[in-house]
C-alpha cells in the first residue's frame, strides 16, 4: 500500500517521473543527461551537462523519431529541459530535479 504523502501534487509528479523512467531507453537518456549533477554535490544550472539531441542518441541504437518520443516523455514528466538554439535542440537536467528525487528516496 502506498503511504500518504504530504503533498498530493508532489506524489503525482513522482508517479509521472517514475513511469517515464521505467523505459530502459529513457532511463539511459536521463542517466546520460544527469552525469554532471550527482545528488549530494554542488551543481547549478549553468554547469548542468547539456547535449544536442543528435549527440545524445549516439551509441544508443535509437531511431531519431524514437529518440524524439523518449525525450518528449522525459520533458512532460518534468525530468529534463529542452531549448532550441538555431537548428539544434539542447537537453539537460536541472539540478533541482535530482535533489527532488534524492529527497524522495531519503524519506
Amino acid at each position: 500500500m502506498i503511504r500518504n504523502m504530504s503533498n498530493n501534487d508532489t506524489f503525482k509528479q513522482h508517479v509521472l517521473a517514475f513511469k517515464a523512467l521505467s523505459n530502459p531507453h529513457r532511463l539511459a537518456l536521463f542517466h546520460r543527461l544527469m552525469s554532471c549533477c550527482v545528488p549530494g554535490t554542488v551543481c547549478n544550472a549553468d554547469e548542468a551537462a547539456r547535449y544536442c539531441v543528435g549527440d545524445l542518441g549516439k551509441g544508443m541504437d535509437i531511431a531519431p523519431s524514437t529518440l524524439s518520443h523518449h525525450l518528449k516523455e522525459l520533458k512532460q514528466a518534468g525530468l529534463i529541459q529542452m531549448q532550441r538554439e538555431g537548428k539544434t535542440i539542447q537537453c539537460w537536467v536541472e539540478p533541482n530535479v535530482l535533489h527532488t528525487l534524492a529527497d524522495f528516496f531519503a524519506q
